[in-house]
């Protein structure tokens, strides 16, 4: 087990689970650019390590995170405002890799939402691959409250989740989402009282299952709404032929035919 601390994100492996912790508490780990940057080199880590089989994301204090960071913005008066406050760079530098680094990391990811999830909060959560909440937990789409879109894929999350009408409401009107609500509408996976330790528990199940399945499962999943019928079968075919060369694939039915567990090395 080994720790090490960064000044905005904290990284910590639990066996074969990596625990990424966003933390700026005191501002309800809103997103700095110095934050994407410690997640960026946070999930290089999991990318390089192949003993690392699945991750937990998470926020300290009692929010995950509420955002964008708007004091990094340049709201000072003058002609030139409009440019200097333009949110389109740090979407494209900064927003847009995260979600993309979350959405291809080489192993599974499950979100532990210990509180608050609002903005580009809410859609780095639903990046992830499973998302577990708090009871207290909520979400946010707050982009309409300043004259924005929501970003981070809100838009693209969002509705896959929980259909378009739902969607169109809450990124509308912005308002605010419970957990209990967000698990009825589909946004999430499950309310847990200790989030954090569900996330962790079901990290663990996944990183000892076959992790390339499991990816490949997520990547076939994000992208079937893309396709034509026709279309997905083929990725399903060519999808399960690679696999058909894995280790995992293997394993997994040897043991089934031998009636024994499978040891699954995630590759």
């Amino acid at each position: 087990m080994s720790e090490s601390t960064a000044s905005t994100v904290l990284y910590h492996e639990d066996g074969p689970v990596a625990i990424l912790t966003l933390n700026r508490p005191q501002a309800l780990n809103s997103f700095t650019r110095q934050m994407h940057r410690e997640l960026g080199v946070a999930l290089d880590k999991v990318q390089a390590n192949r003993a690392i089989r699945a991750l937990v994301l998470t926020g300290a204090g009692r929010g995950f995170c509420a955002g964008a960071d708007l004091s990094e913005f340049d709201f000072r008066e003058g002609p030139d405002i409009m440019h200097r406050a333009d949110p389109g760079p740090v979407i494209e530098q900064a927003f847009n890799p995260t979600t993309r680094r979350l959405i291809q990391v080489r192993v599974p990811t499950v979100c532990a939402v210990n509180g608050v999830a609002a903005g580009a909060g809410a859609s780095v959560a639903m990046a992830c691959d499973i998302a577990i909440a708090a009871p207290g937990a909520s979400f946010i789409q707050a982009f309409s409250k300043i004259g924005l879109v929501p970003d981070s894929g809100g838009t693209w999350l969002l509705p896959q989740r929980i259909g378009l009408a739902r969607a169109m409401a809450l990124t509308m009107t912005g308002d605010k989402l419970g957990a209990q609500d967000a698990k009825a509408m589909g946004m999430i996976w499950d309310v847990q009282e200790d989030a954090l330790a569900a996330a962790t528990a079901m990290a663990q199940r996944l990183a000892a299952m076959p992790t390339k399945a499991l990816v490949a499962t997520r990547h076939l999943l994000r992208g079937a709404h893309t396709h034509s019928l026709d279309e997905q079968l083929d990725l399903e075919r060519d999808v399960q032929s690679r696999l058909g060369f894995t280790h995992d694939y293997i394993e997994g039915v040897t043991a089934f035919l031998q009636k024994r567990a499978p040891r699954f090395k995630g590759e």
